[in-house]
């Protein structure tokens, strides 16, 4: 196993985990989501998402995308800690972006 893959886990496809269903959650504010966004991504800002995370499928894998990758961190511990089983932190939305495109 290279030194990469054992501190930072397989390369996640994005592409593939889409193709089977998966929901992408923009957790940017709603201003940051109207200046540019994923089309079809949900925008659930990181301080609603612990109430409205009973709107999204516990049986579809989860990406989270914001700005840089850190509140899309927090957003995935925080769906891990109510029960979601596939989190994935898609990082900033426009490099998630290039990766699905």
């Amino acid at each position: 196993m290279s030194l990469f893959k054992s501190l930072f886990g397989p390369k996640t496809d994005y592409r593939e985990l889409l193709s089977q269903g998966a929901v992408i959650v923009d957790v940017r504010s709603e201003g940051e989501f109207r200046g540019g966004h994923i089309k079809g991504s949900k925008n659930i800002p990181l301080d609603q998402l612990s109430s409205k995370a009973s709107k999204l499928p516990k049986d579809k894998a989860i990406i989270c995308c914001c700005a840089s990758g850190v509140r899309s961190g927090s957003a995935k511990g925080m769906l891990k800690s109510k029960g979601f089983q596939e989190v994935y932190n898609g990082g900033g939305w426009r490099s998630l972006q290039s990766k699905i495109s």
